[in-house]
């Protein structure tokens, strides 16, 4: 296994993570459970860990791509800036979830609002990875890039499409 293929191996990880997180947080909102609010804080940690990996292997898949036919520096740099972003909102998220947890231990008057806070930050945090996932599948996948739709389009009007 190389540098690249462990970065695609890990990057979904921290999309994942906070996906399953916040639908851990609506059922604990929803049903009032505290056990489903905290395996939602605890999974936004891990979100938050696997980040790290993430971005650790980041700079090894660049290295791994950067000169494939196709791949332009312009599309690594977009995409590495959305993944710092995001990154850190990952961390910010387990942090604020790493405080949640302990705070619902507490019979502290906040420690209510928490989940609220804590889900608000997620659903941030999710449209960010959105974005840096989707930065990431341009540097290689060219029939998601913004212009792959247009370029198809004009193909069409043409009469160049193989229908």
């Amino acid at each position: 296994m190389n540098n690249t293929h462990l970065h695609l191996v890990v990057n979904h990880l921290p999309i994942i993570f906070p996906v399953v997180g916040l639908i851990l947080l609506l059922i604990g909102i929803f049903t009032k459970t505290e056990v489903s609010n905290r395996n939602a804080y605890i999974t936004f940690i891990l979100g938050a860990l696997v980040s790290i990996a993430a971005m650790a292997t980041g700079e090894g898949g660049e290295e791994g791509v950067e000169n494939l036919p196709g791949v332009t520096e312009s599309l690594i740099k977009t995409h590495e800036e959305a993944a710092e972003l995001f990154a850190g909102l990952s961390y910010f998220l387990g942090g604020i979830s790493a405080a949640a947890l302990l705070v619902s231990f507490k019979s502290y008057t906040f420690s209510k609002v928490m989940p609220s806070v804590v889900g608000i930050f997620a659903l941030a945090t999710l449209f960010f990875a959105q974005k840096a996932g989707t930065t990431g599948g341009e540097i290689r996948h060219t029939e998601i890039r913004s212009g792959a739709a247009l370029q198809n389009g004009n193909a069409s009007e043409h009469g160049d499409d193989n229908d």
